[in-house]
């Protein structure tokens, strides 16, 4: 049985403003409905990724500013770093980690973002899954 995740809400305060964000930091705005008074759906996907997010109006009880965790794979932590500075996106330097490089970035309401460059061993980067510095 196959399972793919598609979208994950993402709750803001003001659509207007987080669409201009995500925008703004490379996602590509797919959709924005009015359906009516109380529902405004906006679909956005990173380059690159088969699951977007959606913000808007009436989509969830989540408080906005409330989600953490949210990760995603980039090939280079410094060239994604780089381009979002110039973006103008308030993001993290470069956290070194035995599992990967990362950074990081909140929305305008405070949802937490972490970029994960795959360590050059790991499956998902081409390697063979084994760190070189696992013991037996």
């Amino acid at each position: 049985m196959d399972m793919k995740l598609e979208l994950v809400a993402v709750p803001v305060t003001d659509v207007d403003r987080a669409k201009d964000f995500y925008v703004k930091v490379g996602f590509n705005a797919d959709h924005d409905r009015v359906v009516n008074e109380d529902l405004r759906f906006v679909q956005l996907t990173p380059p690159g990724s088969a699951c977007s997010i959606c913000i808007g109006e009436g989509l969830t009880t989540m408080r906005p500013g409330s989600i953490e965790g949210l990760q995603m794979v980039i090939a280079d932590a410094d060239a994604t770093h780089q381009e979002l500075k110039e973006r103008g996106v308030e993001v993290s330097d470069v956290d070194e980690q035995p599992w990967g490089r990362f950074v990081y970035f909140a929305d305008p309401d405070g949802n937490r973002w972490a970029l994960q460059q795959l360590p050059a061993w790991s499956t998902g980067a081409g390697g063979d899954g084994v760190r070189p510095d696992a013991e037996g």
